[in-house]
């Protein structure tokens, strides 16, 4: 018993002296004080303020830039304002200085804008290409008779006055119909001829309504095609070729005021979709929902 009794008072005394031992006060520690304990993180770009891009209706219609510009200002930490209007519009937006950079598809029109001065230099980026759609009963039997001839197509929709809807707009688009219109010798004009003054979505759903035949880039028709009942009747021809470039703008275009030009933004935008970062983003766009990519990247 007294044994037994031994022993407790030795665990007492023990835990007393325990008890009594001051305590190290760590409250105050942080991790990045102590070697080897930081944190790692991903470390966001500063921010680098925005450009305005200005573009073609399509691009923004078909989704590329909803899914690309956020990946853009992810890695380069600018963001991205978009005005979508026709290229002829998106060029004069250059010309007065409204923009910073441009992604369009009318390469001569571009050409032009850079021997001008308005942009200081022009690349491939990508392309698709244009198609005829039309009512999917094909009233005119176009996919039987010219399934890759354009012109043979403009001819017979003007000889039979069937309704056909244009851009009108002064867009890329509109630039490649009237090319074609210009080599088959015709003139369009007249009831079946509606120019719609609109963009590529807006006139799909025009050529929906009338089942009426337009000429659409592939992109944007594969975005709404589950949408429409219109089905393509026309396409592969090497005229429908639709190549897209993007060119930052000349600050100088500015005079004075050319400090408002973000060129430095401008060059870095142009940099990145032409890298091979921006080239395999745009490759893959499209495929998983459509089977297809909607565009080709091409840049050297």
């Amino acid at each position: 018993m007294k044994k037994v009794l031994s022993m407790m008072m030795a665990f007492l005394l023990v835990f007393s002296m325990i008890g009594c031992t001051p305590k190290t006060d760590t409250s105050g520690d942080k991790p990045e004080d102590k070697p080897g304990t930081e944190t790692p993180s991903k470390e966001k770009p500063e921010a680098k303020g925005s450009i305005i891009l200005s573009t073609t209706t399509s691009t923004e219609d078909s989704g590329l830039l909803t899914f690309l510009l956020p990946k853009f200002t992810e890695d380069t930490g600018i963001e991205v304002k978009t005005v979508a209007v026709g290229t002829g519009q998106a060029l004069q937006m250059g010309k007065d200085g409204e923009a910073d950079v441009l992604l369009v598809h009318a390469k001569e029109s571009e050409l032009e804008f850079v021997e001008e001065g308005s942009g200081t230099e022009r690349e491939d980026v990508m392309y698709n290409d244009f198609i005829l759609v039309g009512p999917k009963d094909d009233p005119l039997k176009l996919k039987e008779n010219s399934p890759s001839d354009i012109k043979s197509g403009l001819k017979k929709i003007s000889d039979e006055k069937a309704k056909f809807v244009s851009r009108g707009d002064d867009s890329g688009t509109h630039k490649k119909e009237l090319k074609i219109w210009e080599a088959t010798n015709i003139k369009p004009s007249g009831d079946w001829y509606i120019e719609a003054g609109a963009g590529m979505g807006d006139v799909l759903k025009m050529a929906n309504e009338k089942q009426a035949y337009t000429i659409t880039d592939r992109a944007t028709y594969l975005s709404m095609k589950d949408d429409l009942d219109l089905e393509i009747v026309i396409e592969k021809d090497e005229d429908l070729l639709n190549q897209y470039g993007v060119i930052p703008v000349n600050p100088e275009v500015l005079g004075e005021n050319s400090d408002k030009i973000n060129n430095e933004g401008a060059k870095e935008f142009m940099n990145w979709i032409i890298s091979e970062k921006g080239q395999n983003l745009i490759k893959e766009y499209g495929v998983e929902e459509y089977g297809e990519p909607l565009f080709i990247p091409n840049a050297k």
